[in-house]
């Protein structure tokens, strides 16, 4: 008889196991953050075949479906996988295998690590990235006369913070061919005594930037893999990479087959004939990891560099007013070929001056109310009079919270009080349209997306200064700020319906954090890690 109750016991076990659904991945006992329309949290949801299949209670979820991996979040965070909405993917790559000049306090700390960098990196040109003089006692920019003693022979090229400047020593410029000043349009040298500092501005660093070689095909995979390896393990799934070349965009193409890139890329085609001539011949590229449908043009250089084109003279350098990279007819044909041609527009805008010509000629071309979703990267100093441009022609703000808190200590120097108070201005943007995609603009800004979530929230620094926050009527809500980093960083890209909330059917993107950042005080914010990141539910980092 008991043979027989047995025998019942586990035929029924096993009929109520084989009823359950098999699939891919299980996350239960969490607290999901689905950012979808209504912002609701489940505790559970399941995947399979890389997309979002059912979510709801932890127990109905485990009833119903078998996973081949399940996750028991013990309470912890769910979001879905973060978006860089303005980011340089590759060009983060890049810095990764250059001297890294990020926080020193002064010229001679630069040179210190270059010297050190060299004694690894004997050959070709000495790349550095990440110096920025607004960090130093001295804030004048630097000139090169220790830089030629220590480095006669060899190329030195070293890229500002901002990207949008460089310091190079003499051999940079006989092989650029730069005898002597040269005026030229969106561009400046810099001299002294009427002799060459080595500090080029905007155009006129690239004169020096194509002369250096590019990377062979092995070199470009350690770039490409390298920036996956640490933007996963920042949370990030999905990076808008921000003025690539379409030889780029084939390699790109032949990673992802090969399934050694993963990272899905949103890709603007730079400013250059060549690359519009590429993609209005071959089309819109799309697949699940790869969208291309975007340019990305330049109007003015960066403020703290100032290159960036302003109304009125800087508060700092009243004989400047910085400049606009291309005389306005440029922008005004490029925009006219690329509506013609049905593609995206993403212009960066730093100064007011800049953003008024920009939305202009937006508002001219679209004409009202649209949804072509033309962007305007960085907003950061919009004039008063300028900020209903953007909702007019439903021109999206694209900004990078982290600028602000970066700018803080002197932008009010380099723009004055009035001015300052329509810089940086990300609730006065959110209200345009009622979305707003976030991004850091990295290698420029960290890549950690929760700095992100920190600055646009809190707008302090890790010290806590200043008290307060900075213009704090501009701050977003912790759901806003969410927001931005996924569903309106998707929707910037046309890709709202497939990522950017934990919704059924979409991507399963997502990630755990060990710290729930919509509850967490700001210090904690600070301190969250990342403990895994699922790409089309595959595990792609977790933390040791």
């Amino acid at each position: 008889m008991k043979s027989i109750l047995y025998s019942l016991f586990f035929a029924l076990l096993f009929t109520s196991c084989t009823k359950k659904e098999k699939v891919d991945v299980i996350v239960y006992n969490a607290k999901v953050y689905t950012v979808n329309s209504k912002f609701d949290t489940v505790e559970a949801f399941a995947v399979k075949n890389g997309k979002i299949l059912a979510l709801g209670k932890s127990d109905d979820i485990q009833a119903k479906y078998a996973g081949k991996e399940e996750i028991n979040a013990e309470g912890k965070a769910v979001y879905p996988g973060f978006i860089d909405a303005h980011a340089h993917f590759y060009g983060y790559g890049q810095s990764l295998q250059t001297a890294d000049l990020r926080e020193t306090k002064s010229w001679d700390e630069v040179l210190m690590r270059l010297t050190d960098f060299a004694k690894t990196h004997p050959d070709g040109w000495l790349i550095g990235n990440g110096w920025d003089q607004n960090d130093w006692d001295n804030k004048a920019f630097p000139t090169n006369e220790q830089l030629t003693v220590l480095f006669p022979g060899r190329p030195v090229f070293l890229n500002r913070i901002d990207g949008h400047a460089a310091i190079v020593n003499q051999k940079a410029l006989d092989v650029a061919g730069i005898k002597g000043e040269q005026k030229l349009v969106g561009g400046d040298m810099l001299t002294q005594d009427g002799k060459l500092t080595g500090v080029l501005i905007d155009n006129a660093a690239a004169l020096v930037e194509r002369k250096i070689p590019l990377p062979d095909a092995k070199q470009a995979e350690k770039i490409f893999i390298d920036a996956q390896k640490n933007c996963f393990a920042a949370g990030l799934t999905t990076i808008d990479d921000c003025g690539l070349s379409y030889l780029a965009i084939e390699f790109i193409e032949k990673l992802q087959k090969e399934n050694k890139l993963k990272m899905r890329l949103y890709v603007m085609l730079s400013d250059e004939p060549d690359n519009y001539k590429y993609l209005f011949s071959r089309g819109p590229i799309k697949t699940d990891r790869l969208n291309v449908r975007a340019f990305k043009v330049y109007a003015d250089g960066a403020l703290g560099s100032r290159g960036a084109c302003l109304l009125h003279p800087y508060g700092d350098m009243p004989n400047k007013t910085g400049f606009l990279l291309s005389d306005q007819k440029h922008f005004e044909e490029v925009a006219t070929k690329i509506a013609a041609n049905h593609f995206q527009m993403c212009t960066h805008a730093i100064g007011d001056s800049a953003n008024r010509v920009i939305l202009n000629i937006y508002n001219k071309i679209l004409k009202g109310k649209n949804d072509q979703r033309w962007r305007i990267e960085h907003a950061q100093v919009v004039n008063v009079s300028d900020f209903d441009l953007f909702g007019k022609a439903s021109i999206v703000p694209s900004v990078q919270p982290t600028h602000a808190t970066s700018d803080m200590y002197w932008a009010g120097q380099r723009l004055g009080t009035e001015r300052l108070k329509s810089a940086y201005a990300y609730k006065q943007l959110l209200k345009q349209n009622g979305w707003i995609p976030l991004g850091t603009d990295f290698p420029i800004e960290n890549i950690n997306p929760l700095l992100t979530f920190y600055a646009a929230t809190v707008r302090e620094d890790a010290k806590g200064f200043p008290k307060g926050g900075f213009q704090m009527e501009n701050a977003l809500t912790p759901e806003e700020a969410l927001r931005g980093m996924t569903i309106w960083a998707a929707k910037a890209n046309f890709e709202e319906q497939e990522k950017g909330s934990l919704e059924k059917g979409k991507l399963a993107d997502f990630v755990i954090l060990d710290h729930d950042i919509l509850k967490s005080t700001p210090q904690n914010i600070l301190k969250t890690k990342v403990l895994k990141t699922y790409l089309n539910g595959e595990k792609v980092y977790e933390a040791k």
